[in-house]
């Protein structure tokens, strides 16, 4: 074994899989890659072009939107020329800004979703409230919120990974993430481990925090029919891109760390990539389909 002193580049070995099929994956990327670019650039543009869509649930998902990008731009550039090169390797450097940018885009996913949440729930509990409540000083607060603490969280992360001694150079997945590297250090990964924990644990509550908004909302749109209306038409599509992104994510994260080797690792790389290309394509179509306002837009825009 090899000390990270003299090594300074893993290989990504769950391409190991996929050599059959490297060009038609190239394809299928590409076209995904080009998809999601469209579709979110379309849902940016026309709530950046349109006054009328420059309300706190709107600007929301247009940072949704951003968040979108920038995640899947960590990802797809480097996996698709992976796919056509002889080797599939990537620098110690490269692994951990790769993990930092796929990651801080989940955690921003995350908070931007609970705040969504939030404003969903004062708009129809709270309809004569909602322009005092969420002003624009709160919007941007929220905003930097579900940044910065992203940002801060995974560079806590990258200072306790950069710490340890590695004896090994092969991740076993199609891209880096952190336990990956962790896992290959032959020095006490303690801190990491608990550090990693609390994490989940954080943003698990925030999912958890997010789905009790909706029960709240569900009771208390019993009361009209205009705030019934209002639910189905907003908070509907917010529940299936929570549901969809989270039971993702907690597979990556949960079969990182406990997975079994027996897993097919084919079924692995699927799973493992279900958050990195299902979310950003789904989440614009389905706002932009039950949103009539984003929908109108769109049409027009075209």
């Amino acid at each position: 074994m090899k000390n990270l002193s003299s090594v300074l580049v893993f290989t990504l070995s769950g391409f190991s899989e996929i050599r059959e099929t490297q060009y038609m994956l190239f394809s299928i990327t590409l076209l995904c890659y080009i998809v999601i670019l469209w579709f979110n650039m379309t849902i940016i543009v026309t709530i950046i072009l349109n006054r009328r869509l420059h309300e706190p649930m709107y600007i929301f998902l247009c940072n949704l939107c951003i968040n979108a990008l920038y995640g899947t731009t960590g990802f797809y550039p480097k996996f698709m020329y992976d796919l056509l090169s002889e080797f599939q390797v990537i620098s110690y450097a490269g692994c951990l800004t790769q993990a930092f940018v796929i990651y801080t885009s989940v955690l921003c996913d995350f908070s931007t979703l609970a705040i969504m949440a939030y404003d969903r729930y004062v708009a129809i509990c709270w309809p004569l409230e909602y322009h005092s409540k969420m002003t624009n000083y709160t919007v941007m607060k929220c905003i930097l919120f579900s940044w910065l603490t992203a940002f801060f969280s995974l560079s806590t992360a990258i200072g306790l990974t950069t710490r340890l001694t590695l004896c090994g150079s092969s991740i076993e997945k199609l891209y880096c993430e952190f336990w990956a590297v962790v896992k290959l250090s032959c020095s006490s990964t303690t801190v990491n481990n608990v550090y990693g924990h609390i994490l989940i644990l954080v943003y698990f509550c925030q999912a958890i925090f997010i789905f009790f908004s909706y029960i709240r909302l569900v009771s208390a749109c019993q009361k009209s029919a205009e705030s019934r209306k209002r639910f189905m038409q907003t908070c509907i599509p917010h529940m299936l891109v929570l549901l969809n992104f989270t039971v993702a994510t907690l597979f990556d994260v949960l079969y990182s760390r406990y997975g079994s080797r027996d897993f097919p690792q084919s079924l692995h790389n699927f799973l493992a990539l279900e958050f990195l290309i299902i979310p950003p394509i789904v989440n614009p179509i389905i706002y932009g389909l039950k949103l009539t306002k984003i929908r109108e837009q769109v049409l027009r825009f075209h």
